[in-house]
Formats: structure tokens, C-alpha cells, sequence
């Protein structure tokens, strides 16, 4: 039995969040496809999707509509990839990734989705799909690198709208291994709020273990 939540396309099935089906019939991943009220939801796994765990977590921040334009940075094989192309049916969702292989399977998700559009870049580079990505609505990254931070800062000084949204998805053992991961998420909050309105930050254990969700607004 579903419950109502509040965020666009998205409903609620027991312990799983569903996303209303783009490509109905259609599996990305081997996710159950749900029926209800006519319409057909693919589960969005919590363990599988960082933003569906922060979802679980008491996510109040989520500014998707239809049309909303993405930038993805790190978007590997395309599983949370494809949750937004669900919510943001009429957008479009910029999934870059680096990994030659990974893209491979993004531009297979590209042929039934045409709203999603994939890069092989290195999203360090931005100046390299300068010419492809427009003004973005939300920056979404998950890429785990040391520079997280510097990297973000790049992409959203040339593409982010303002007043739009960003979803920093922090790594701890991948900044510093050695740090204890909540004084990792302290210096990464004091270097985002320097440039950013933070509007919360959620911890991601134990869907994914020493990441945080930070969820800020360009000023």
C-alpha cells in the first residue's frame, strides 16, 4: 500500500521509494515495477541511489519538477541517472562520467530516454562541454575524488543558474582516509559556506557508509 509524499513523480511503497516510469514496462537495473493508481513505478533502491538514501534519511530539499534541467557529475552506470529522467520527464539530465565503459551503458539508457544526454568527460575539465550544457537548474555530483569541493566550484560557477540547487554528495575516506569522516564533512561544510547557502546535510550511513549528503543554494 502506497503512502503520499510530497516530492514531484516520486511515491512511497513500504520501506522503497517508486519513481513514476518514463519507458513503462521497461526495467533499468532489475528494480520491481510497481503498479498503482494506473500508473506504473520503478523502486528506487536506497541502497543503490545516494539521493534515494537521503530521501530515507528526512530529505526536505528536493527541487525537481518536470522540466528541470541537471547537471550530473559522476554519473557511472546511470542508476540514479535514470530516476531523474523518471521525475524529470520533460528536462534534461547532462550525466557526466569519465569512465569510457561506463558511458557505454549510459548511451544505451540515452536510446529509451531521450531526455538524458551523455558525456565522456573528465568533469575536473568543464570548459570541455562548455559547448554542450547550458544553464543548469540543479548540480548533482557524486564523484569520488579529493578535489570534490574544487571540482563543484568549477562546474557551478560556469553552468549553475542562480538561486539554483546543489547536491554534493561527500566521500569522507576519499578527501582523507586518515581523517575521522565527521571532521571530513566539517571542512567540506566551512569551504561550501564560504560560496553557498547550505540548506542541509544528512548523513548517508548505513545505506552508504562515511558519505554525507549536502544540499546547497547558489547566492
Amino acid at each position: 500500500m502506497s503512502k503520499e509524499i510530497r516530492f514531484f513523480n516520486v511515491q512511497q511503497f513500504g520501506r522503497d521509494f517508486g519513481t513514476l516510469n518514463l519507458n513503462p514496462g521497461k526495467k533499468v537495473y532489475g528494480e520491481r515495477l510497481i503498479q498503482h493508481a494506473g500508473k506504473e513505478y520503478r523502486t528506487w533502491d536506497i541502497y543503490r541511489s545516494k539521493i534515494a538514501a537521503a530521501i530515507e534519511q528526512g530529505l526536505q530539499n528536493f527541487p525537481f519538477k518536470a522540466n528541470t534541467k541537471i547537471l550530473y557529475l559522476g554519473a557511472g552506470n546511470g542508476t540514479t541517472v535514470s530516476h531523474f529522467s523518471d521525475v524529470c520527464d520533460q528536462g534534461q539530465i547532462f550525466a557526466v562520467e569519465f569512465s569510457a565503459r561506463a558511458v557505454v551503458d549510459l548511451f544505451m539508457l540515452a536510446k529509451q530516454r531521450e531526455n538524458i544526454i551523455p558525456l565522456l568527460n573528465d568533469a575536473n575539465k568543464p570548459q570541455d562541454y562548455l559547448a554542450i550544457v547550458p544553464e543548469v537548474d540543479v548540480i548533482y555530483q557524486d564523484i569520488a575524488q579529493r578535489s570534490q569541493v574544487d571540482i563543484l566550484n568549477k562546474n557551478a560557477d560556469i553552468f549553475l543558474k542562480d538561486k539554483g540547487y546543489i547536491f554534493l554528495m561527500v566521500k569522507a575516506r576519499s578527501i582523507d582516509v586518515s581523517m575521522d569522516p565527521k571532521n571530513v564533512f566539517k571542512v567540506v561544510y566551512a569551504q561550501l559556506q564560504n560560496k553557498y547557502k547550505i540548506l542541509e546535510q544528512l548523513r548517508l550511513d548505513p545505506y552508504e557508509k562515511d558519505h554525507m549528503c549536502i544540499v546547497a543554494q547558489k547566492v
